[in-house]
């Protein structure tokens, strides 16, 4: 099993802490402070001040505080991915995040933002910097003022769409892949003959891949595109993306708990598990699967939990 270990501070623990919050789980064993559940990792925070990673997402999950220096004066890995030209922080760039991927319910959402150079510092002014250093209620107050003022595109795969491709063997990589792409065509035509200077993907796959996912595509995009982990930090178009895909993510949500008439919680942990069991129960499987990435192992939980509900 893959796994990272990272040594954190106090202040960044409970930034930790904070993010996973909705996919908390209870684990008992010495020196635990926090334990959390994604469907392809599991994240143990010690008393000590370490934080392990493990199974197939944890380098990604890693990455997201890569980046954050220790009390201690350690610096956790750097950005990893194409070498970034000199002052590329001040260029014009096309930039593109998504959300949503390791939520049980909701759609998967993907945003590209173009931010040329004369918009950089207004665009830090309305107060865009990485989106884990954001609450969702401070993201969707930022999110109109980016809406109209930044050349944008924002991609919503509903949960019934998502389970079909993804029954045909539509990994998530190739379906976030399709999406960005599509989500850089739409800006790109919208600010024609503008070019950007680059085009920052922050990266789920290598290049390689990411490109053989999207092979079949008549348009791939292509021209100076960069990839990089941890791009949120690199560029303000991608920060700004990332805040896009998140509120839409938010946004959706909303219609869906107002559509299941409970909240719909974020995440995948057991929290999830319990709300998913009350709607199987009231609104039957079908609903639920339209309503969710059936695929995730929340599903067999879920009727699990109904069905023992239902003998007692």
């Amino acid at each position: 099993m893959s796994n990272e270990v990272l040594q954190l501070s106090p202040i960044q623990l409970k930034e930790v802490f904070t993010h996973y919050a909705n996919n908390r789980i209870e684990r008992n064993a010495p020196g635990v402070v926090f334990a959390a559940k994604l469907p392809d990792t599991s994240i143990t925070a010690y008393k000590s001040g370490k934080v392990l990673f493990q199974g197939s997402g944890s380098t990604r999950e890693a990455m997201r505080w890569g980046t954050l220096e220790e009390k201690a004066g350690k610096k956790v890995s750097s950005a990893k991915g194409d070498t970034l030209p000199e002052g590329f922080a001040l260029k014009s760039v096309i930039g593109s995040d998504e959300t949503g991927t390791g939520d049980f319910f909701g759609p998967m959402t993907v945003a590209a933002c173009y931010v040329p150079a004369d918009k950089i510092e207004l665009i830090h002014f309305l107060g865009v910097k990485d989106s884990k250093m954001l609450t969702d209620d401070l993201m969707r107050k930022i999110a109109p003022d980016l809406k109209n003022t930044l050349t944008h595109s924002i991609l919503i795969l509903g949960n019934e769409k998502y389970n079909t491709v993804q029954a045909k063997g539509w990994s998530q990589g190739k379906i976030k892949a399709l999406l960005h792409n599509q989500a850089l065509k739409h800006v790109l035509s919208k600010i024609a003959p503008e070019k950007p200077e680059f085009i920052l993907i922050d990266q789920f796959a290598e290049r390689g891949i990411y490109y053989n996912h999207v092979k079949a595509e008549k348009e791939i995009i292509r021209e100076n595109v960069l990839f990089s982990t941890k791009a949120e930090q690199l560029h303000v178009s991608v920060a700004a993306a990332s805040i896009l895909a998140r509120v839409a993510f938010l946004e959706e949500m909303d219609k869906l708990s107002l559509k299941a008439g409970v909240t719909i919680p974020k995440g995948a942990s057991s929290k999830v598990d319990e709300v998913a069991a009350r709607i199987y129960l009231s609104n039957g499987e079908e609903f639920l699967s339209s309503i969710t990435k059936k695929h995730f192992a929340n599903t067999g939980k879920a009727m699990a939990i109904a069905n023992k509900k239902r003998r007692q």
